[in-house]
């Protein structure tokens, strides 16, 4: 399953051996049976924003228990017992553990056990519990009660005062504010407990959540027939702020009344949970503001949930086919929070998994059918997500943590033949992956057995680009807006079982003025939605731009500074060595190994332009810091590409005579040369650069693998480049056989008179004037059929004499620029 829950807590586990060994070493004998018959009532009440877990049960006489686990300690504690046959409808303990609100209600003996008699009295107390001494009414009412103690960010010492939210089922929510004190040592007692000051912080509502970590209320309220949602912020000075009001388009009934993460809500019955609307709202640290909507549905061949994308500025209805008619269940539509994502779960049917952070497009989230052999791994229970990723089963009373699988997933890579799949998959891999090195290793891995798997995307191309992404997206979490996601710009493309309709939607108004934390980035992303124009996101035509100037310039004689062109080089030399300094095993290929000053141009030139777009939208960010992550994300952009020309090496078991031209050619050579070719297709479109030795490396198998005619249109058609270090191994590698001088003729008649690049020591310029004296001899013998008797003669010389062109090279190198020694040289030469 796309979904592993681990379980961090298990009432059977955790909770009932304690009871059954307090219960065994204070009962008399032959009531060590009586937990037993007891044991469906031990229930969860609530988790704390700390994670210890509240839960209670009845004993033997029918009196309430509440006891509390420490997810620290992992040890059970008895808070407090009613020595009454009473229903909990809520309960919370504050952070010291000396005060315990509760709510309860009579319970019927008729009917249904535990079930709750219409019309009961609510009380709601407050228990002094270290000691127990005091009990205080806060509320005698015939409505329901929910209580939550607030667990606000201290430094030190506890606070004097506690803050205490009721939420009453008349549609009102109070903040009690109590003071404690301590008396006769360490024995803790309200203050003033007959005066308690409070006031109402919301009303008229018809939807309420409750978010534990960040000490957030949300709730909706209907205001001229709209749904507002609202927030309310809590603070360490206990003060509290409305945040936002957020305009949401679902249609909700002013009789209705839900609540969310408040504990259990027993007045609903499981069966039923599926005619009723699910709403909630999830946030991560990454300025998301999501709110997950499914409205009650009677019919069983397809559902509709929605996701308002506040961060964004858009909604996403979709439409899901439900399949076989017959398999109904009871449970309703289940949303996950999962950080980076929300799982949309329906068992039996159905597992959307939906990309919060990028979620443009379609193929980034991943949409799985009973088809899949999903839906059964999941308990087919009634799932509450709570913050972060923590997940509780009222039912069952565990509360789990829940993780993408990377094992499952990686299996489902290698098996699924939907590009939509393997596109979802391969993001949700690289972006919540604990181990990104081992993953990237097995995707590399994939990617060389499958690299014409896809025919929606390129491979290669998502690859690099997403793998990069998120190599930086660790360091620094602005990058979002202003680094590429992915190669796909749209997706027309069909999913397989679900449909969905596109909306924008208002954005919140934000109703402070001063933001921190999480309330900075949803700003920020809300302000991104409002202003960027024009697109903001890097792109590498500014390279193009930048390179085609350069070639422009030079033919006009318009050459940059010797200073711009030797900043732009040492760029590329220290990414080379920040490259190198990263991997400590030796190279198995030519790769970083070599002079190519072409693509050291290129990817100097990459690292300058991108530099600048993050130092002109990375405002706030020290320079320092932009330019250790420029280098970085170039750094692993070609060590990527690096890695996919190794591990398609250690796969073929090629060895290192490959690179010379004197041996036979050999099936795995052309694999690799087929892989080598994908890989330069995909940075070519997106102007990449290349680890200097791969077009060498590519020209030899090329040379190795292709027939003639095909080797020539590659070069003729820029596919191979005609490196010296290529060329140099052509000449004197091979023997002067019929054969080879036909090769060796083609090559060196294609070498190119002049190369646009000012900065490339590789290419065989103008100035080279002996080799170019044997060019003339090579294109007088190709535009004559017969070729005359000298060229013939020269030719062959030469060839005898291949031992000459390092030479010729460095003769090259040593007299550019000096026309008469050149030309003096080339006499001596002939």
């Amino acid at each position: 399953m796309a979904l592993r829950l681990v379980a961090d807590f298990d009432l059977r586990k955790d909770v009932l051996p304690w009871l059954r060994a307090q219960r065994a070493a204070s009962a008399a004998p032959g009531a060590e049976d009586v937990l037993e018959t007891n044991y469906e009532s031990l229930r969860v009440l609530n988790v704390e924003r700390n994670g210890n877990i509240i839960y209670n049960y009845k004993d033997d006489e029918r009196n309430i228990v509440f006891g509390l686990y420490d997810c620290q300690t992992r040890k059970n504690q008895h808070l407090y017992t009613f020595e009454k046959d009473l229903q909990v409808v809520s309960c919370s303990v504050n952070r010291e553990k000396t005060l315990l609100a509760a709510s309860l209600v009579k319970s019927t003996e008729e009917g249904r056990r535990n079930e709750l008699q219409p019309g009961s009295k609510c009380l709601t107390l407050l228990v002094e519990i270290h000691p127990v001494n005091n009990v205080k009414v806060l509320k005698a009412v015939d409505s329901y009660i929910w209580v939550q103690f607030l667990y606000l960010h201290v430094e030190s010492h506890p606070l004097p005062q506690n803050q205490l939210l009721l939420i009453s089922e008349e549609k009102y929510i109070e903040q009690f504010h109590i003071q404690v004190t301590q008396e006769d040592g360490n024995r803790v007692v309200i203050k003033n407990s007959d005066h308690l000051p409070r006031h109402r912080i919301a009303e008229d509502f018809v939807w309420t959540q409750w978010d534990m970590t960040e000490q957030r209320l949300y709730y909706i309220d209907l205001e001229k027939s709209r749904s507002i949602l609202k927030c309310l912020q809590f603070y360490a000075d206990q003060s509290c702020d409305l945040m936002f009001e957020a305009p949401l388009d679902i249609t909700l009934s002013d009789s209705g009344f839900k609540l969310i993460n408040f504990g259990y809500d027993y007045r609903q019955d499981q069966e039923k949970l599926c005619k009723y609307l699910t709403l909630c709202v999830f946030t991560n640290h990454t300025g998301s503001l999501c709110v997950c909507y499914s409205p009650k549905f009677d019919s069983w061949e397809q559902i509709t949930y929605s996701v308002f994308y506040f961060h964004k500025g858009y909604s996403k209805t979709f439409t899901a086919a439900l399949g076989s008619a017959g398999s109904h269940g009871t449970q309703g539509i289940t949303f996950l929070n999962l950080e980076r994502y929300v799982a949309v779960y329906l068992p039996g049917h159905f597992f959307h998994l939906l990309n919060i952070q990028h979620p443009d497009l379609i193929c980034h989230s991943l949409f799985l059918t009973e088809n899949n052999k999903t839906n059964d791994m999941l308990p087919h229970s009634s799932f509450q997500s709570l913050s972060g990723s923590l997940v509780l089963d009222w039912y069952s009373g565990r509360l789990y943590r829940a993780f993408l699988d990377q094992s499952y997933l990686l299996r489902f890579l290698w098996n699924t033949s939907l590009d939509c799949e393997k596109m979802a998959i391969l993001h949700c891999v690289l972006s919540c992956g604990q181990d990104p090195q081992f993953l990237e290793g097995q995707i590399i891995q994939w990617i060389s057995e499958n690299v014409s798997a896809c025919h929606s995307f390129d491979l290669i191309q998502e690859f690099i680009i997403a793998s990069s992404y998120w190599s930086i997206y660790a360091k620094t979490s602005n990058v979002d807006t202003i680094l590429p996601y992915s190669s796909v710009l749209t997706w027309n493309t069909e999913i397989p079982g679900i449909t969905l309709v596109t909306e924008e939607i208002e954005l919140p108004l934000m109703k402070v003025h001063s933001f921190k934390g999480y309330w900075e980035k949803l700003n920020s992303n809300l302000d991104y939605v409002k202003y960027a124009k024009p697109y903001l996101c890097y792109n590498n035509s500014v390279v193009k731009r930048e390179w085609h100037n350069l070639i422009s310039e030079e033919k006009t004689g318009k050459r940059r500074s010797t200073a711009y062109m030797r900043n732009i080089l040492d760029s590329a030399k220290r990414v080379i060595s920040n490259i190198e300094a990263r991997n400590s095993e030796p190279r198995l290929t030519l790769l970083l190994q070599e002079e190519d000053n072409h693509q050291k141009l290129l990817l100097g030139l990459m690292v300058s332009e991108l530099r600048e777009h993050l130092l002109r939208h990375l405002q706030g960010v020290e320079k320092k810091k932009i330019e250790q992550m420029v280098l970085d994300y170039v750094s692993k952009l070609l060590d990527l590409i690096c890695h996919l020309v190794e591990t398609c090496w250690r796969r073929h078991d090629l060895q290192s005579s490959v690179l010379h031209f004197n041996r036979p050619r050999s099936a795995a050579e052309f694999e690799v040369f087929h892989i080598m070719t994908r890989i330069l297709e995909a940075t070519n479109s997106l102007f990449l650069p290349l680890p200097p030795g791969f077009h060498t490396l590519h020209t030899i198998l090329g040379v190795h693998c292709l027939p003639l005619h095909n080797l020539l249109d590659y070069i003729d058609n820029g596919v191979l480049l005609l490196t010296e270090t290529a060329v140099t191994r052509l000449i004197k590698d091979l023997d002067n056989s019929e054969k080879n001088e036909k090769l060796k003729f083609s090559i060196l008649v294609r070498l190119p008179p002049s190369r646009n690049s000012m900065m490339d020591k590789s290419s065989f310029s103008v100035e080279f004037l002996p080799l170019n004296y044997f060019i003339e001899i090579l294109t007088d013998l190709e535009s004559s059929s017969q070729g005359s008797q000298d060229a013939q003669r020269d030719l062959g010389l030469f060839f005898h004499h291949s031992c000459l062109v390092p030479s010729l090279v460095a003769c090259h190198r040593n007299v550019r620029g000096r026309p008469e020694e050149a030309n003096r040289t080339s006499q001596e030469l002939r």
